[in-house]
Order: C-alpha cells, then sequence, then structure tokens
C-alpha cells in the first residue's frame, strides 16, 4: 500500500496548475456556494433555493445550502461551510413562512449586487449557536471583497432579525430619493425573498477546530506601528516626542495687560545684576 502522506507530483501542466489553484492561499478566494435540492423536496424549499441561487453563485465551494421536505422534518434547509475539505459548522433550518420574490411585484436589483448585511436581536451576540449562525450568513451572502462601493451601488439590504427563537429573514431594495440637499433621503422597498425561520438542530466546530479556521497568516497582518494607536471607531491618533520647553521663552501674544510695570522691569534688572556680580 502507498502511504497516505505521499506526495502527488503533476505531470501536465493542466494538472500543475489545478493543483496550484487548491493550495493555500495568502488571501483565499471568494467563497462560492452550492446549493443542493434533496430528493424529496417541496415546491417551497425549491422555490427557496431558486430565490436565494439569484443571490449566490456556484462551483468550487466551499458553502453549501441543502433543502429537503418529509414528515418529520418539513420544508428543511441546512446551511454549512467547509474547512480544509471537512465540514466545519451546519445549521438547520425550518422554513414556517416564505413569499418568493416573484410575488412581491416591487423592481430587483441587478443580480450579483453586493448588499448590506444587518442583523438585529440579542440573540445574535448572546448565543453561541446564532452567533455562528450569523457568521455564517455573513459568509454566504457578502459576495466578493472591494476596496471601495459607489453610493448608487448600495441597492440592495438583507435584514435578520432573531426573536423568540426564530430568525426573520427580509430582502430590501435602497431607494435614493431626493432631499433638497447633498445626501440623498433613503428609503427601503420590500422585493423579496422573505423568510420566517425557525433554527432546529446544529452542528458546530469545536473551538479549537474554530480558532484555527480564523488563524490569519503572519504575512497578512498588520505591521505595528511606534507611538500609534487606534481606538473602537478606527480614529487614529500618533504620540510625538519633543524636547522639553522653556516656558519662559515661550513666545506669546502680545497683550496690554501682560506688559511688565516699571517697577517689575527695575526689579528684575536689578536681580539679573546682582547675578552677574556673584559670577564675576
Amino acid at each position: 500500500m502507498e502511504p497516505l502522506d505521499r506526495v502527488v507530483k503533476p505531470k501536465t501542466k493542466r494538472a500543475k496548475r489545478f493543483l496550484e489553484k487548491r493550495e493555500p492561499k495568502l488571501t483565499e478566494n471568494t467563497k462560492n456556494a452550492m446549493l443542493i435540492k434533496g430528493g424529496n423536496a417541496s415546491s417551497t424549499v425549491t422555490e427557496v433555493l431558486k430565490d436565494i441561487e439569484f443571490f449566490s453563485k456556484k462551483s468550487d465551494c466551499s458553502l453549501f445550502l441543502f433543502g429537503s421536505h418529509n414528515k418529520k422534518r418539513p420544508n428543511n434547509l441546512i446551511i454549512g461551510r467547509m474547512y480544509d475539505y471537512q465540514v466545519l459548522d451546519m445549521v438547520e433550518l425550518g422554513i414556517e413562512k416564505f413569499v418568493a420574490l416573484r410575488d412581491i411585484k416591487n423592481s430587483k436589483c441587478p443580480e450579483g449586487t453586493k448588499p448590506m448585511l444587518i442583523f438585529a436581536g440579542d440573540a445574535f451576540d448572546i448565543s453561541e449557536e446564532h452567533r455562528r449562525l450569523k457568521s455564517l450568513l455573513i459568509d454566504f451572502f457578502r459576495g466578493p471583497v472591494v476596496s471601495s462601493v459607489r453610493l448608487a451601488g448600495l441597492e440592495h439590504v438583507l435584514h435578520f432579525t432573531a426573536v423568540d427563537e426564530k430568525i426573520y429573514m427580509r430582502s430590501y431594495k435602497v431607494l435614493l430619493k431626493k432631499s433638497g440637499c447633498k445626501i440623498p433621503r433613503i428609503e427601503l422597498e420590500d422585493m423579496g425573498p422573505s423568510l420566517d425561520l425557525v433554527m432546529r438542530r446544529t452542528h458546530l466546530a469545536s473551538d479549537d477546530l474554530y480558532k484555527l479556521s480564523l488563524k490569519q497568516p503572519k504575512a497578512l497582518k498588520p505591521k505595528k506601528k511606534k507611538n500609534i494607536s487606534h481606538d473602537v471607531f478606527g480614529t487614529k491618533y500618533g504620540r510625538i516626542h519633543m524636547q522639553k520647553q522653556d516656558l519662559k521663552k515661550l513666545q506669546t501674544r502680545k497683550m496690554k495687560g501682560l506688559k511688565k510695570r516699571p517697577a517689575e522691569k527695575k526689579t528684575e534688572d536689578r536681580e539679573n545684576h546682582a547675578k552677574k556680580a556673584k559670577l564675576g
């Protein structure tokens, strides 16, 4: 038998390129999602998969969404992600209510629009299961990393609310209205899809494996700069080192109220004369 840790060397240029793409990278690729329809899937699950596919892409996937339907777990969705070719997290969600994209007759955003993600509800900060689900949803819908976005490109909002053990997903189109000044007035228009979800089962990675998946390569960590710090809002502060200053020689604004009186000048001249005489 061949050893399991055997290094496979590519025999063709195509195989070499394929293996190079699979190698670890300092900056990882944009995560893609694979949507899978189970053998028994209801029309609701099928429509949900179609609408979510509208906002996501497929192939070379580290994310997956599996839809199924049976008597024990009707209208079931399993959302999950992979790390190093093994399952990292999985969350099972039940669909209690669904309004399809086509059922809302308002205008839609272009396919592939990068959404703004909003999470409301204390559960997303308190419950570990909800925190992982929030991280999963961010991975699933965040899209490619970009350096800048024009104002007109901010036209899609995905809003997730956690209340009473349920998760409500709503999708809105951002409308920029005239406001009489440079900053436009913003309105949100429901465009679908709309889902009411309940969390069923979870399969979460251990704390050690989860920390390992979040580990950042040293080459990408920003180098620390001396005497520069940031607050929680990202404001940059710098510390400047200067030589000790003699405040008596500090030039201030000349004001009549700060001028020395003749008597004070005579006293100061006498003191200076006496100091010079002692030194002599």
